[in-house]
């Protein structure tokens, strides 16, 4: 259960997005620069400040905690906006802290806390988050990162490589960026390609570690995104079916289906459970951690993904229309399951 704090926080957010009708305008924004509404994410910022959750408050921050901001990337996945919450708030936020470099974590972290700096981490080969795209050579970088959320605007890179982590100006000589084609329309992702770039490493830490830990948040984020936007395709599909008549009656009331969204609702409640498990250990630092997020990584991106699929099968031909959400929702289920790379089971240890 979460608190009654918590609660509030994830009331306001619901409130706002839905006040700005969040969901009917993803399709207007992931055909911009930007991919997303950028009105939208600073009414986030400064009205429910968002951005500031998990930011310590020597840094500009409200000092409340990763659950808290997993909560909030719930409440986006319910509509599917590509702000930067996960990407720069959550990732590029907790990179910074995860360098111990305190000059740059008080050089950044405000701007991030108050929405008017976005961070891009650099990270991913080719074949996906267990390889490094990027080498360094002293303070100078090489290589190509793929899979980049926020990429393409971010004011600040923060690349991670086998022998650190490292800052980058996007401006600066020998950085290319590009925006490529992905399944999911309304997720942006990028590349981008260091060619001898001037890059300043970010403190000492063993990037063995930060990638670790990092990927252990990107797949407790992702887990509380996927449930986000599966309670959201399940709320839709019970509302479809009280309204869809066929035979002379409400589909809704046929066993069948009934028993069909029962199974969505099950699966819904048990992802909603695991990946708060997920946060809290993270938050704790728990022995558990590993096992937790791996449970809920797995478990929440097989909930979505069935749910993702009923949904479609359950609101029959019109569900496949591009003019209808759901086969957006299909999509990001299985962009989602692959993004931040296929979890294997932790060794668990006596």
């Amino acid at each position: 259960m979460i608190s009654e704090e918590q609660q509030e926080l994830v009331s306001a957010v619901r409130g706002l997005l839905a006040k700005r009708d969040a969901r009917a305008g993803i399709r207007q924004a992931m055909d911009t620069d930007l991919g997303y509404d950028p009105q939208l994410w600073a009414q986030l910022c400064e009205q429910v400040g968002v951005a500031a959750l998990a930011i310590p408050e020597e840094y500009g921050g409200f000092g409340a905690g990763l659950p808290e901001s997993l909560l909030v990337v719930g409440e986006i996945g319910r509509t599917l906006a590509d702000v930067p919450m996960l990407g720069s708030a959550v990732l590029g936020a907790q990179a910074v802290l995860l360098s111990g470099d305190s000059e740059a974590c008080e050089r950044l972290l405000p701007g991030i806390a108050e929405g008017s700096r976005t961070l891009a981490v650099c990270w991913a080969g080719a074949a996906g988050w267990d390889e490094f795209g990027v080498r360094a050579d002293g303070e100078t970088l090489h290589g190509t990162a793929h899979y980049v959320l926020d990429g393409t605007i971010a004011d600040t890179l923060i690349v991670l490589t086998d022998s650190g982590l490292f800052e980058v100006d996007p401006s600066a000589a020998g950085v290319e960026r590009r925006r490529v084609a992905a399944m999911d329309p309304s997720r942006a992702l990028s590349e981008i390609t260091f060619t001898g770039a001037a890059a300043h490493r970010l403190g000492t830490a063993d990037p063995a570690a930060i990638a670790d830990r990092l990927r252990r948040i990107a797949w407790a984020a992702l887990a509380a995104e996927q449930v986000g936007a599966a309670e959201y395709c399940l709320e839709a599909t019970v509302e479809y079916t009280k309204s869809r008549v066929q035979f002379g009656r409400v589909i809704g009331s046929f066993q069948a289906l009934k028993h069909r969204m029962a199974d969505m609702y099950v699966l819904t409640e048990s992802a909603k459970s695991t990946a708060l498990t997920a946060a809290i250990a993270l938050a704790e630092e728990s022995p558990s951690a590993a096992e937790d997020v791996w449970v809920a990584r797995r478990q929440c991106t097989e909930a979505f993904s069935t749910i993702a699929a009923e949904t479609i099968q359950l609101h029959g031909g019109i569900a496949i229309t591009w003019e209808h959400d759901a086969h957006l929702y299909f999509k990001r289920a299985h962009g989602d399951a692959q993004l931040f790379g296929t979890p294997k089971r932790p060794a668990v240890h006596s």
